[in-house]
């Protein structure tokens, strides 16, 4: 089941589960907690002002269904974001599954955020106005660094990218959700790490000497056959079509599916599948009553040595591991 909503009808759902709020710890007097609607699912977002206009947004959500949220045209501020845990993806791109995102400053196109209720999110965001990221990350003038101004459009269409992770990355994100401190040291402590994370996640563009140059934008009829592309592989994790079958298909180039790919999901065709394979696999390890081999069945892997050696470059655990319930993420 797949429920569609407006940001007005969110934030109604929102209003009437507010009086129903579940009790959690005492907050810092600079932030405040956002309780997913009960309607939707469980969880949070919390929010800490670590900076005056910059905002840590700590993110612990699961919803009971597919839930498609319909944005409008809006100005956009800069974000930064990465996952701990679980994986969603929308219509620009993938974020988790080994990809973060940055957000540049600029109008955000009218488009549809899907996530996925299968499996628990948790992450970090941080959101700023665009002169914030001058200040951290200044050039010989004062202004911003040349290497970034490709994120600061203003008036025009905002730039969207998904870099891959890292273990720094990821270190930090959990070093974030895992913060030991509290009041004033907490806050000192998040602020180091949130330039960190900005930092780490920036370094591909601020490494190169040149401005990066962009890929150009795909045609809406393209970025459509990608989509149902994406599609057809979901249906068919078990015995899926090969590149070319799969670009016939759906009517375009096998060069333009993997380019469409890229830009669209921030990963190959190959490494997609893989990816939904292997979170496919997982879900079913924890929720089912079917053995590793059959789970490797199920997924399209005959060979059960193959299988684990990709579930464990996926999770870290082998799939008997997981099977046997262990955790994903260390102390979480």
């Amino acid at each position: 089941m797949t429920i569609t909503l407006t940001i007005k009808d969110y934030d109604e759902l929102l209003e009437k589960s507010k009086e129903n709020n579940t009790c959690y710890p005492a907050l810092e007097p600079y932030e405040h907690l956002e309780e997913i609607p009960k309607q939707l699912g469980r969880g949070y977002y919390r929010a800490i002002e670590v900076y005056p206009e910059l905002w840590l947004i700590i993110i612990d959500k699961e919803y009971d269904h597919d839930i498609i949220l319909k944005i409008p045209e809006s100005n956009h501020p800069f974000q930064f974001g990465a996952l701990a845990l679980g994986m969603y993806t929308d219509t620009c791109g993938q974020v988790g599954g080994g990809h973060t995102f940055i957000s540049g400053g600029g109008v955000q196109r009218q488009a549809d955020s899907a996530y996925c209720h299968s499996q628990r999110i948790l992450g970090v965001d941080i959101i700023m106005p665009t002169h914030l990221l001058r200040t951290f990350f200044p050039g010989k003038d004062g202004e911003m660094l040349p290497q970034l101004q490709f994120l600061a459009k203003e008036s025009d269409w905002q730039t969207l990218i998904y870099p891959k992770t890292n273990p720094a990355i990821q270190g930090v994100v959990l070093q974030i959700l895992n913060c030991p401190y509290q009041g004033t040291t907490k806050r000192m402590y998040l602020q180091g790490k949130v330039i960190e994370l900005m930092a780490l996640q920036l370094a591909p563009f601020l490494e190169d000497n040149k401005v990066r140059q962009l890929p150009p934008r795909l045609k809406r009829d393209t970025i459509a056959k990608i989509h149902y592309a994406k599609e057809i592989l979901q249906a068919r994790l078990e015995n899926p079509p090969l590149l070319s079958e799969l670009a016939q298909t759906v009517g375009v180039s096998e060069s333009t599916l993997q380019k469409g790919f890229q830009m669209q999901f921030g990963t190959t065709v190959f490494a997609y599948l893989t990816n939904q394979r292997m979170e496919q696999a997982h879900q079913l390890l924890q929720n089912s009553d079917f053995t590793v081999a059959e789970v490797a069945n199920i997924v399209g892997y005959s060979h059960l040595g193959h299988f684990a050696a990709a579930f464990k470059r996926k999770f870290g655990i082998t799939p008997k591991e997981c099977f046997l319930g262990r955790n994903l993420v260390s102390g979480l």
